[in-house]
């Protein structure tokens, strides 16, 4: 490995591929980027309905948890996170979903200055190609493919329907000029295979551009300051202990669990917590780990005998060799599908500026991330909290940077959280319960019981988890508890940066992968913007 670089990016996600690849036009420019992980190209992440194979594995997975939760009766969540180039965007469920323009004017209203949704939609275009939708709010030329599903599934126009009978409207763009409504996803694909943040913006430059590196299996363990200055990382790779160096900044974009660990690791955080640990204090940061932002997501569970939905059964395995053999010839069909293929965005409140609960509907009756399974075929709705008020921390487990952290996410610990839920329970059940669906299913499998307020709410406690939208741990700023200022430089220190989900003041109303990558992609531009200077 070459010892010096003018920038280090650690970790392989969407931030990371998406900084990478922008900095690396300018041939000027030398990055190396360090992923734990491995390449993230096998025919299991490509095919999209690999998806359902990694959920409850550890492959490609960090497969995290958090401690108990007390708004979730003490249990553990699970947090699944991608590893491998892609990050993420290897293993999610490829909803394209920006958030809503409220979203990013409150960050500018926060003292962001550069994160208005005026500010960030023109990188949101730089980024994307999108087969169906262009004009002011889409482009049609960048890394990131979006298309329409391919799966031809016929529970899509069922879920539509369900929408349109519930009295909801039908939106075709819920990146368009209004978010609210029920629709399908736009997906990152490309002719039915995953389009990863790697495939977009780094795998077409491995072996062409000479200024770009890209280095699998290390595992960054320490930042290297000199001063208050970053100089550089040490890493692990193939057991052995190696030193790199950065001419101009290190980049850290291990996303919002590993970007504060590895900073708090390498002595940069609430000082009094650092010595503690016995780690000596850098700079003392209070903010750093904390503000992590989730979504608590409820799911409905539906069985259903309609082989269009996957499930485990003597007729689903002869079905599903026959989705292998037309996926192999046409890239279309379930072994296409997204799982999570129709979508809406509803409010609790109809004075609300914005949407306050987004629905994913899935081809299948999933039961903990997939780690319980069923006999049978099913269907599933998730219905998550867009902008909770709980906000919770993560911290350090031990100085091992091989151990991994504490994650509290403190899931419904705010009442306000459980009520706002509950309400969003009844708006799905609305959808759920009209006659397109409900007669498609054969039992209702955990809520047909459940009416009164408190029932609501003992259900939601007792199945709750994550829709895997961890964000905030670094976040972006101009008070004390700020991380990184809105140039993403990390605050009282040089030659270091935070690009990832963790730099999220507040929690967008929609799944995170687009817009990590549109932090990437204006990383990018300050950093070449100030190279300028």
């Amino acid at each position: 490995m070459n010892d010096i670089s003018d920038y280090i990016v650690v970790g392989g996600g969407a931030g990371g591929c998406a900084v990478a690849g922008r900095l690396t036009e300018d041939p000027t420019i030398h990055v190396t980027v360090l992923e734990a992980g491995g390449g993230g190209d096998s025919w299991v992440v490509n095919t999209p309905i690999g998806v359902v194979a990694m959920l409850p594995t550890k492959i490609n997975n960090w497969a995290f948890e958090t401690v108990p939760q007390p708004g979730l009766n003490g249990r553990r969540g699970y947090q699944p996170r991608g590893k491998m180039l892609g990050g993420s965007s290897g293993l999610n469920a490829m909803v394209y979903i920006r958030g809503h323009r409220s979203d990013y004017d409150h960050w500018a209203a926060l003292g962001n200055t550069g994160w208005s949704y005026d500010d960030v939609l023109p990188y949101f275009k730089h980024s994307e190609n999108n087969e169906t939708h262009g004009g002011q709010f889409h482009g049609q030329s960048g890394p990131l493919r979006v298309s329409e599903l391919r799966s031809d599934n016929p529970f899509q126009q069922l879920y539509v329907e369900a929408g349109k009978q519930a009295g909801f409207p039908i939106n075709p763009d819920f990146n368009g000029p209004e978010q609210e409504g029920i629709g399908i996803y736009q997906v990152t694909q490309h002719e039915g295979e995953r389009w990863t943040a790697a495939r977009g913006y780094l795998r077409p430059h491995i072996g062409q551009r000479a200024n770009l590196r890209v280095e699998t299996g290390c595992h960054v363990t320490k930042i290297i300051f000199e001063g208050k200055r970053a100089v550089g990382v040490q890493l692990r790779q193939n057991g052995q202990l190696k030193t790199l160096r950065a001419n101009k900044e290190v980049l850290l974009a291990a996303g919002a669990f590993q970007s504060p660990q590895l900073l708090m690791l390498s002595g940069v955080g609430d000082a009094t917590a650092l010595q503690a640990m016995g780690i000596p204090v850098v700079h003392h940061l209070p903010g750093v780990g904390q503000n992590l932002q989730d979504h608590p997501d409820f799911v409905f569970k539906y069985r259903a005998k309609s082989l269009d939905l996957l499930g485990i059964s003597a007729g689903g395995s002869v079905r599903m060799l026959r989705e292998f053999r037309r996926y192999q010839t046409e890239r279309r069909g379930l072994l296409s599908s997204n799982g999570a293929e129709g979508g809406g965005f509803l409010k609790t409140d109809p004075s609300m500026v914005a949407p306050d609960i987004q629905l994913h509907f899935v081809l299948a009756m999933l039961e903990d991330h997939a780690r319980k399974l069923h006999l049978g075929h099913g269907y599933s709705c998730h219905m998550c909290l867009l902008r909770p008020k709980s906000t919770g921390e993560l911290t350090l487990a031990s100085p091992d940077p091989l151990e991994s952290p504490l994650i509290n996410p403190r899931f419904l610990e705010h009442p306000d959280d459980l009520d706002s839920m509950v309400k969003g329970f009844k708006l799905t059940r609305q959808l759920m319960d009209a006659p397109a669906l409900a007669n498609a299913r054969t039992s209702d499998y955990q809520t047909a019981n459940v009416h009164t307020d408190d029932e609501i709410r003992a259900v939601i406690r007792a199945t709750a988890d994550t829709v895997y939208h961890p964000v905030g741990t670094c976040k972006m700023g101009v008070d004390a508890m700020a991380v990184v200022d809105p140039t993403l430089k990390v605050i009282g220190l040089e030659g270091i940066r935070v690009v990832d989900a963790s730099i999220m003041p507040t929690l967008i109303g929609g799944n995170t992968n687009a817009p990590t990558m549109m932090i990437g992609e204006k990383a990018a531009d300050m950093i070449k913007a100030a190279l300028r200077q």
